[in-house]
């Protein structure tokens, strides 16, 4: 340890004043040296400077720098172009991110533009938003970032919005790549999630109670560190809704469960099917051949047609509903099959919305799908046998002028005549 310290007495900052004004002075008097470039042979070209000028050289301030006082070379030097550049040819060189048929754009097209909802400009989505604040609650609306937030919560009055309620919090265990909801992290082999909250059944039915709707949709994120995946907290949920809508007379409420696969349980499917829901939910997202690319990798085609499929056996007069993202790399071959595929199991509604990035961590878009192709592949799927298809850049799974038309049909089932108002919305395009 002595030898130690009497060594390190020998070490001492290359910063200090006696070394700096050393180091300075070797830096003047580099002319002494011969250069590093000068050959054996040849005098220096600094060895010819006078007495005169060497005593008249004066030590720089600061430490000396390898920085150069030249110009930056302006865009058209650096792309060795004779003319420069006009702002239109400028704006061609910037990189295009998706395109509009065969047309590369960076820009949103129109028919994606809309307003942003401010909650000075309807007492509807003030409302709603108080309620969801002052008792706690989700939606997938503001976590997915949902472009028709202000029209869905915008109605005139409460009666007249819809919300989706998403249970069990705002963390899901997926990754899925398009999807903007956040996921939760798995350290030393435990997932760290909050609890489910044991009065959130009650307080999504007194919320709903509130808003006096008569058709609601549930949805939730996916919650693997459970062992039922949260199917008998939906069940209890639909129960609570159901029972508090009958309360003093009332109508009562639809309930739309919008579900996870539930890790391919079908037993779980069977509890959420049998709970006294309406319609069950559950979205393929995309077609078989990109579902590893844009959904988790536990989540699988198959496994979605299983989950549809045994919603459906369990309780046949359940309407089934998924939805469907283009706009993603998919071609009309696979969507084709998909559809197909989707009908062997006896699905009945089917959505097509334009995939939207949310951040830039997300899966870039490959094509921005226009209204009249939109069009074409409604008329389509109502053609294959689906009850009822809402098709549209804008339309995502849970979407009011759908919902309209579902809570028609069910009321046509129930021998219940509907409403003129809502006869109206059934045949409004979406």
């Amino acid at each position: 340890m002595y030898a130690m310290a009497s060594s390190s007495t020998r070490f001492r900052c290359l910063n200090a004043p006696p070394l700096r004004n050393a180091a300075k002075a070797v830096y003047i008097n580099s002319s002494s040296v011969r250069g590093l470039a000068t050959p054996a042979g040849e005098a220096n070209p600094s060895d010819t400077t006078t007495t005169a000028d060497a005593s008249a050289a004066k030590p720089t301030k600061g430490r000396p720098t390898y920085f150069k006082d030249t110009p930056v070379p302006t865009l058209h030097e650096y792309l060795d172009i004779d003319q420069p550049l006009t702002p239109a040819e400028m704006l061609a060189l910037r990189p295009r991110t998706a395109k509009v048929g065969k047309k590369e754009i960076t820009r949103l097209p129109s028919w994606l533009k809309t307003s942003i909802p401010s909650p000075n400009t309807s007492a509807g989505f003030k409302a709603i938003k108080a309620d969801l604040r002052g008792l706690g609650l989700h939606t997938v609306c503001e976590e997915a970032r949902c472009p028709n937030i202000g029209e869905c919560w915008g109605g005139s009055d409460k009666a007249s919005a819809t919300a989706t309620i998403m249970l069990m919090g705002d963390t899901c265990t997926r990754g899925c790549r398009f999807c903007s909801v956040k996921t939760a992290r798995k350290a030393k082999g435990a997932w760290d999630l909050a609890p489910l909250d044991p009065h959130e059944p009650e307080n999504t039915a007194e919320a709903l109670r509130r808003w006096g709707l008569g058709y609601v949709v549930l949805t939730s994120v996916d919650r693997d560190d459970l062992l039922d995946g949260g199917a008998a907290h939906f069940a209890e949920t639909i129960a609570k809704i159901k029972s508090k809508s009958r309360e003093g007379g009332g109508r009562e409420i639809m309930v739309e469960a919008l579900t996870g696969d539930f890790g391919g349980k079908l037993e779980m499917v069977d509890k959420v099917a049998l709970s006294g829901l309406d319609v069950y939910a559950h979205n393929v997202e995309t077609v078989d051949e990109l579902t590893p690319q844009v959904r988790d990798r536990r989540a699988t085609f198959a496994q979605s047609l299983k989950v549809l499929g045994r919603a459906k056996e369990t309780v046949p007069s359940l309407i089934t509903k998924t939805s469907i993202m283009l706009g993603l790399g998919e071609t009309e071959p696979q969507l084709m099959d998909a559809l197909r595929r989707l009908r062997e199991v006896n699905v009945d509604v089917v959505t097509f919305g334009q995939y939207m990035r949310p951040t830039k961590r997300h899966m870039q878009v490959e094509e921005y799908i226009s209204p009249q192709v939109f069009d074409a592949w409604k008329k389509r799927a109502l053609e294959m046998g689906f009850l009822y298809c809402a098709a549209g850049p804008l339309v995502r799974s849970s979407y009011k002028a759908g919902e309209a038309f579902i809570e028609n049909v069910l009321k046509k089932r129930r021998g219940v005549e509907g409403e003129g108002k809502g006869e109206k919305e059934v045949v409004v395009e979406v």
